[in-house]
């Protein structure tokens, strides 16, 4: 299991484009992955799940993947997440 905490710095956080931006990458991996905020955790590949977590600008999240690829998925989120979704 391979965690790591980040900060959503996009000015809307992770509404729908976001998160569907978010829950396709973490499709391309292989582990289970998830995002935790103030101890609420849900499947990252789900976007109700994603979406009800309510993730606001400067929130801070935890993307936890546990599998084959489990470093490279928390990775490659959490610099999508850091790079504010392209937006």
């Amino acid at each position: 299991m391979y965690t790591k905490e980040t900060t959503v710095k996009n000015q809307v956080g992770l509404h729908a484009r976001p998160a569907t931006f978010f829950i396709q990458e973490a499709n391309e991996y292989k582990s289970s992955i998830w995002v935790e905020k103030e101890e609420r955790r849900v499947n990252a590949k789900s976007l109700l799940g994603i979406l009800s977590l309510g993730i606001t600008e400067n929130s801070t999240i935890k993307i936890i993947a546990d599998g084959a690829d489990e470093e490279e998925a928390v990775e490659g989120l959490v610099k999508l997440v850091e790079g504010g979704f392209a937006e």
